[in-house]
């Protein structure tokens, strides 16, 4: 479905990412790993245009998306959750959802409202909660309400960027059950993480990120065993 390869992204002068390639199919929950400043960040952002890679190939259903804007990306079927959440924190949790629909979705009125009830549906906690305003929800409240903003717009993949940081374990837990429901609704996940134990039993698979390259690929086993990789890239 995704297909990221040998791509070279830079800030300015500074060269980012070096290489890196990476593949996501249909009906996968993958997490990209390593620790800060390794570059996970730098390539969801190059997947989603956000920073334009100068070489290298990203197709998603077979077409290139490599010098497409963000929001033709997002248009095409691929949502993105940034680490810094986002919300409109004067907003109520029904309104920030609103915020989500694409616009020209083709969609009438009663189809959107659908859409977010179907929201409600699946996070029953974030129902209860859709008339507060978005700056009285606790941490794991606000990443959930931004991963279910970024559902409003039908993506079939999700890219998100850090979802447990600076969360409480118990809060922890519920985000990363979150991602599983979305994943079990047909949607892939992309994550970026930095400690593995967090997601060592929610992933499909793993790649390792060091240094703007990826240093390894493998399922929960391979990684499991790669206790030298662990070690050598990963927080523990």
């Amino acid at each position: 479905m995704l297909e990221v390869r040998d791509i070279h992204s830079y800030y300015g002068g500074s060269h980012i990412l070096h290489g890196v390639s990476l593949d996501l199919k249909e009906n996968e929950l993958v997490c990209l790993l390593g620790r800060n400043g390794v570059g996970k960040s730098t390539t969801l952002k190059s997947i989603m245009g956000v920073v334009q890679p100068k070489q290298g190939s990203i197709r998603f259903d077979g077409g290139e998306v490599v010098g497409k804007a963000p929001y033709q990306i997002a248009r095409l079927g691929i949502g993105y959750v940034p680490e810094e959440r986002r919300i409109f924190r004067s907003l109520t949790v029904h309104e920030n959802l609103l915020m989500g629909i694409k616009g020209g979705n083709g969609k009438s009125a009663v189809e959107n409202a659908r859409s977010v009830e179907r929201v409600y549906d699946l996070f029953p906690s974030l129902g209860k909660r859709r008339n507060n305003k978005g700056g009285h929800l606790s941490g794991g409240e606000q990443q959930m309400l931004t991963v279910s903003r970024t559902l409003m717009g039908d993506p079939r993949i999700i890219l998100v960027d850090e979802p447990t940081e600076g969360l409480a374990p118990l809060i922890v837990k519920d985000v990363l059950d979150m991602l599983a429901t979305i994943r079990k609704s047909g949607i892939c996940v992309l994550i970026v993480e930095q400690k593995f134990k967090v997601v060592v039993n929610l992933a499909d698979r793993f790649y390792i990120m060091s240094k703007g390259q990826i240093v390894f690929s493998g399922d929960r086993e391979a990684l499991l065993a790669a206790d030298d990789v662990r070690r050598k890239y990963l927080e523990v």
